[in-house]
């Protein structure tokens, strides 16, 4: 013959039940702290808090978001870009770069006159921390004209990927 006990599983029930509760109101107590500048925290409905943590967590994703974006941004500024035009035994220069790397102008500047080119004309401008340098140059006559500008193209690439 089975013996129930009806009372003592209700009990326990209960007790499983209450510790939950408990264990839910620490929990969404904890969250409730994590949010800053909150000085009625205590006087809110544990609903409103819980709505106030999720617009708040929900405010951080959107603004880790926009700084995600800005940082690629940034960093597609600051990498240099470079592209170069020979046209025969003349060619063009233009590199792209950000603030920090203005000094690879002068460089390349250095590699052209190293190689016997003549520099025609060098320019820079700038557009929001965003500078375009161009070199226009021509390869002397004695400097054996189109393999010099592939020689030059070949130097000046590779100084600006080591540079990065």
């Amino acid at each position: 013959m089975e013996i129930h006990q009806p009372s003592s599983s209700r009990k326990d029930r209960k007790i499983v039940e209450r510790n939950r509760r408990n264990h839910m109101k620490t929990l969404c107590s904890e969250l409730n702290s994590l949010i800053p500048n909150q000085n009625s925290k205590k006087s809110m409905l544990q609903t409103d808090q819980l709505d106030e943590a999720t617009n708040y967590i929900k405010g951080i994703l959107e603004k880790l978001e926009r700084m995600k974006e800005k940082k690629e941004h940034l960093a597609g500024i600051e990498k240099l870009q470079i592209d170069i035009h020979e046209m025969g035994s003349a060619f063009v220069v233009n590199l792209i770069s950000g603030i920090h790397n203005q000094s690879m102008f002068y460089e390349l500047i250095r590699v052209v006159q190293e190689e016997g080119a003549e520099i025609i004309n060098a320019s820079f401008s700038a557009v929001n921390n965003t500078f375009v340098h161009t070199i226009h140059s021509q390869v002397g006559e004695s400097s054996l004209g189109s393999e010099a500008a592939s020689r030059i193209t070949w130097r000046l690439n590779t100084l600006v990927h080591e540079f990065q």
